[in-house]
């Protein structure tokens, strides 16, 4: 095929351009150019002053570089050059001025049609398009497609054509241009038609409007040939215009394909004469014969009858009246090999066949040889379906195979398939089935995505070029093993986990309405609505809002827009109000929070009750089956009541709003919630439910039972409209995971990450380490039986001049101390709230506690310190440890009174001290959230938490193997110095004098004067200071210090300056770092002068046009008593003896 793509030379103006752009991307679209070549070949099409243009942008940015520039980005460059905005907005005039000419209705749409594409800014979005195209109908009929109020541009095309008709026959517009009375208005329609391809879109405005006859008819490009301007049909020409006239039968009106005179154009001498014999001869249009026209042609009519037999399931069985279709049909080693086809190998009926996913297809096929192996029956169709290939030719298909298993990416979908002669391909799958599971074909990638109600879709690739299946037969590789093939077993297992998917779970697929993608919207009012009753005589407290960072500011209008849009928060007047700031959460999304700290003081507490953990899991006992739900947003199912909505204020640098539905972060959210979950469940609480404020757990002795209690847990959340969130939701499970337990039909037992430190315990290396792990053991000897006969291999190893020799001995004695250690009664449940004591402690190497009650552990703890950690004071690292005990067995001590016992006495009186930096500030106030006694307990006493706080984390071996690991910050340089030397990329490095001073080393990379180069290009210098002060090992260090850190291995122009200013911008180091300079004091008043020009002010303003004696500044002296000024002419770079000498004389 001959694409035939136009040149553009840059004469034609911003309309040639535009059509320019239009032809060459429908080029690319027929000839699949892949988009990477398209500004490649598109330039190859320029000439003239065009190509000149292109040459130059070459110069200026390389040939592989302006190669390489995006399309968009290449449209975008041309424009600016060829497209002035006078051009722009003279076409834009003439669009909005267009105006159908009588009943040119043909005329007038295509006109429309070729504006709204060359003017996109007008005729986006729709409805502009469809105001433009009513506003230019006939006022005949405007008024109607306007009362019809479409929001699509093709109904009110039809229309307007429907209602034109409908007018020229009452005789309320003139008929059109050629028509006789006889004429059918198909036939008009196709005379407009070849009208309409005469017209240049840019010139028939004018010319329908009849107001600018010559405007724009000279043609595009100039021309240079001999022959005069026809006035007619502004054409060069010689000879008489024939413009509209016939060339079969010389008549006017209408072009020679629409000629209904049967005479050949070859007979041009006879044609007058035979005329006049045959008369006025009229052939249809389609089939060509005489006696009618084409919509009483009967072709035409049987076809719209076959359309209509298939639609309507007809029982006429002749071919005739058949369904028809279309299908496309490539070979298999071409789909794998063009990018815009998506083929592969698939199951259908548990036999691999290849696929073709083709949307041209109206139905889905199966050739005739795959169709007798699936052995599934054929039904025969009332009609033939009658199958149009991409050649012409047609086949019939009169039967179908229903219900065909197609497996895609594990998933099983249902397919019928008409059994037809095809291709190299086994199964061609057509709109039917694609449009059925809203399939979109991904062209670049491809593959497919079948979007499901899970929420994420699937995602079935298709074959690639060079793809080759690994798969043999039996019989093959049985042949292989007779001839001495080397044969390897391998068990393949599929290790990523299903999705889970609601029809999968029994029960629980007849409720998908309990477990929506979003919420629904505003919960209903429901029997326990959130209140926030405050202390006698608190006044309203707002905050100013907390400074974000750009990124935070744009996600912080995303989700007011989204609350706004649910209708969970509204504008606020409140007197209240709270700051906002974003938490990041695991996956790297943030968190909105609201700072509700200060009202949270001035509220009542709720002393609604939480249930005992040990209560709950007591009605468990014998129970074998489990579901757990977790609901969805659970607090934002909860209305706040009226009265106390203004309180929920929160303000932001968008504007005031106020919560509808209960926020998180109130201090009473939680027993609010809980008392409604009791409320709504009830009926059912100890007997097969517990909950636990958002958690519900479900629990059956039997099967059978669980079915009967989970439909009726589910019917009571379906009736109440409260809604759980699918992922995070378990069903039909023999044991679950809840509250920090496992729970199955054995019993409660502890949950195994509870226990990590003790298992995970590395086997000693050293003495030292011997000891420390005996240490350990030995504190709980008397829960161990024999432990002195069990530790006396490792004892031994622990005495003086006994050489360190691990071996079976000591291995098994130290497997045998974990095992028991881990154990029960070592580690046992919490009885009650009460009577909890956690023993910590810190050393160079981590921190480590113990949790017990009653002197029986519960749960150890350790953890390995951060690289800032390892920075702080001995105060701050004993106190880190409490902190880490509090937070990670918050569960168990928050609201019950405990002892915490450290061997860092000075920690007794941490609530007393009054002078504490900004973490221990933070610390204490955690400390307030609990009722806790810190106590002072000696060293030596507390072994365990001191053994696990001094455990290493890691062997030395791994440690050793992590410290080969190397950062790609080196490469990035050195590929970034190699762009920014280049050319066009070094002056903007400013290295003036500092260019003969960089030196290449043998790693390949710049250096001066010993430290590496940095360059602008490619925004590594925001990289390394991001790096030096953010990470999490630099705890945001001071300009000078930072500066000092880089400089030692980094260089760059300015580094000083830079640093300095990156680090005046740091938010977090302006809201947490103390001001260590005294304050300045208040600002007084000056004294007020008695004199004039006692006391002045001077300002200078600079940076103005240079006047004609060179004076480029202003210099302001305003009298401060008077307030009146002098303005004196200078130059910026006077000296102070001249502006000495000006003032004094002036």
């Amino acid at each position: 095929m001959d694409c035939k793509p136009l040149p553009f030379n840059g004469t034609e103006g911003a309309i040639g351009l535009l059509h320019w752009i239009e032809k060459i991307e429908a080029v690319f679209a027929v000839c699949e150019c892949p988009p990477a070549n398209w500004v490649k070949f598109a330039t190859a099409t320029l000439e003239g002053s065009a190509l000149s243009w292109w040459k130059a942008q070459i110069q200026m940015f390389g040939l592989e570089t302006a190669n390489a520039t995006a399309w968009e980005d290449f449209k975008d460059m041309i424009k600016d050059e060829y497209c002035h905005r006078d051009d722009i907005h003279k076409l834009e005039n003439e669009y909005y001025e267009l105006k159908m000419v009588g009943s040119e209705i043909e005329t007038y749409t295509k006109l429309s049609n070729d504006y709204a594409a060359l003017c996109p800014n007008m005729s986006r979005p729709m409805y502009r398009r469809i105001e433009l195209y009513i506003k230019g109908l006939a006022p005949e009929i405007r008024s109607h497609v306007t009362s019809a109020n479409h929001t699509t541009i093709q109904p009110i095309v039809r229309l307007a054509h429907k209602l034109t008709d409908q007018a020229v026959e009452e005789g309320r517009l003139p008929k059109r241009i050629g028509a006789t009375v006889g004429t059918s208005s198909d036939s008009k329609r196709k005379w407009e038609g070849s009208q309409s391809k005469d017209v240049n879109p840019t010139q028939a405005p004018a010319q329908q409007r009849k107001t600018e006859n010559n405007k724009g008819t000279q043609q595009q490009g100039g021309y240079r040939g001999s022959y005069p301007k026809c006035n007619k049909c502004n054409k060069h020409h010689n000879g008489a215009c024939n413009k509209g006239q016939c060339q079969r039968c010389h008549k006017m009106g209408h072009d020679a394909k629409d000629c209904r005179s049967q005479f050949p154009i070859r007979q041009n001498q006879q044609q007058p004469q035979q005329q006049q014999q045959q008369g006025n001869n009229r052939a249809c249009f389609k089939c060509g014969a005489e006696g009618h026209f084409k919509k009483d042609c009967p072709e035409l009519n049987q076809n719209r009858n076959n359309h209509q037999g298939a639609g309507n399931n007809n029982q006429n069985n002749n071919a005739g009246n058949g369904a028809r279709g279309r299908a496309f049909v490539i070979g298999a080693g071409e789909a794998r090999n063009d990018p815009n086809v998506v083929a592969g190998k698939f199951l259908l009926d548990d036999r691999y066949v290849s696929v073709l996913f083709d949307s041209g297809a109206d139905a889905s096929y199966v050739s005739l040889r795959i169709s007798k192996k699936l052995k599934r029956p054929l039904s025969l169709l009332s009609s033939p379906h009658i199958v149009e290939l991409a050649n012409g030719r047609n086949i019939e298909a009169s039967h179908v195979v229903k219900g065909c298993k197609l497996e895609l990416s594990g998933q099983t979908f249902s397919i019928d398939l008409f059994p037809v002669t095809l291709g190299s391909f086994d199964v061609v799958i057509g709109m039917d089935w694609l449009s059925k599971h809203r399939a979109e074909i991904l062209c670049q990638e491809k593959a497919v995505r079948i979007p499901r109600r899970s929420g994420k879709p699937l995602i079935v690739q298709g074959g690639k070029s060079g793809e080759v299946s690994g798969i043999i037969s039996f019989l093959k590789a049985q042949k292989c093993l007779r001839k001495g093939h080397t044969a390897i077993l391998a068990l393949v297992t599929n290790t990523q986990e299903k999705e889970k998917r609601i029809e999968d779970f029994p029960v629980v697929r007849d409720y998908p309405e309990v477990f929506p993608e979003e919420l629904p919207g505003l919960p209903p009012h429901r029997q326990v609505e959130f209140q926030i009753e405050l202390a006698p005589g608190a006044a309203p407290i707002a905050r100013a809002p907390y400074r974000l960072a750009p990124a935070e500011l744009k996600e912080l209008s995303t989700q007011l827009q989204e609350l706004l849009d649910k209708g969970f928060i509204r504008p606020s007047s409140s007197p209240w109000g709270a700051p906002v700031l974003f938490v990041k959460k695991k996956d790297g999304t943030f968190r909105m929070c609201i700072d509700y700290r200060e009202l949270n003081k001035v509220t009542i507490k709720n002393r609604y009750p939480l249930p005992r953990i040990d209560d709950l899991f007591d009605q468990l006992q014998g129970s074998s089956y489990y579901s757990k739900i977790d609901l969805r947003s659970g607090y934002h199912q909860l209305r706040v009541r009226n009265e106390d909505i203004s309180k929920t204020a929160f303000r932001t640098r968008y504007g005031h709003y106020e919560f509808l539905v209960m926020p998180f972060g109130m201090t009473n959210a939680p027993a609010v919630f809980m008392d409604l979950m009791n409320r709504v469940c009830k009926p059912y609480l100890d007997k097969f439910v517990i909950v636990f404020i958002d958690d519900i757990l479900i629990y059956s002795k039997s099967q059978e039972e669980h079915e009967q209690h989970l439909r009726l847990i589910l019917e009571l959340l379906r009736n109440e409209q409260l809604y759980a969130k699918f992922s995070k939701c378990d069903f039909w499970l023999r044991e679950v995971h809840f509250l920090g337990h496992v729970v199955n039909k054995d019993g409660i037992h502890v949950d195994p990450a509870k226990i990590d430190s003790i298992k995970n315990w590395p086997t000693p290396k050293t003495p030292t380490e011997v000891r420390q792990f005996l240490g350990l053991a030995g504190y709980y000897r008397r829960f161990i039986q024999g432990f002195s006969k069990i530790a006396q291999p490792l004892t031994t190893l622990t005495q003086k001049g006994v050489t360190y020799k691990w071996n079976e001995a000591q291995e098994s004695a130290f497997q045998r101390l974990k095992d028991n250690l881990c154990s029960a009664p070592i580690l046992s449940l919490p009885k009650g709230t009460d009577d909890f004591v956690v023993y910590c402690d810190a050393s160079i190497h981590g921190l480590g506690c113990v949790l017990m009650q009653r002197e029986k552990v519960i749960a150890y703890a350790s953890r390995q310190l951060k690289t800032h950690e390892r920075n702080y004071t001995t105060h701050d690292l004993e106190l880190g440890a409490v902190i880490f005990a509090l937070k990670i067995w918050r569960h168990y001590l928050y609201g019950t009174k405990c002892t915490i016992y450290t061997d860092h006495r000075s920690l007794e009186h941490i609530f007393k001290q009054k002078e504490l930096n900004m973490r221990q500030r933070r610390w204490v106030e955690l400390l307030n959230d609990y009722e806790c006694a810190i106590k002072y307990h000696p060293g030596k006493a507390n072994v365990v938490a001191d053994a696990l706080s001094r455990k290493d984390t890691v062997p030395k071996r791994v440690r050793a193997l992590q410290l080969t690991i190397q950062s790609s910050l080196p490469t990035q340089i050195r590929k970034a110095q190699v762009e920014a030397l280049k050319p066009e990329n070094i002056r903007a490095e400013s290295l003036r004098g500092s260019r003969q001073q960089l030196e290449q080393k043998e790693d390949g990379a710049y250096y001066v004067a010993g430290r590496i180069w940095v360059p602008l290009y490619g925004d590594l210098r925001e990289l390394v200071m991001d790096e030096a002060h953010k990470s999490r090992y630099s705890v945001h260090p001071g300009a000078d210090k930072m500066y000092h850190d880089l400089r030692t291995t980094y260089w760059w122009p300015g580094m000083k300056a830079h640093i300095a200013a990156y680090v005046g911008k740091c938010l977090t180091c302006a809201r947490v770092k103390i001001e260590y300079q005294k304050p300045a004091g208040l600002l007084q008043q000056p004294e007020i002068p008695k004199w004039k020009w006692e006391q002045i002010s001077m300002d200078f303003v600079t940076g103005l046009s240079r006047s004609q004696r060179g004076n480029d500044t202003i210099w302001v002296i305003v009298d401060r008593l008077t307030k009146s000024a002098h303005f004196l002419a200078i130059k910026e770079t006077d000296k102070f003896s001249t502006l000495a000498e000006i003032y004094l004389r002036k």
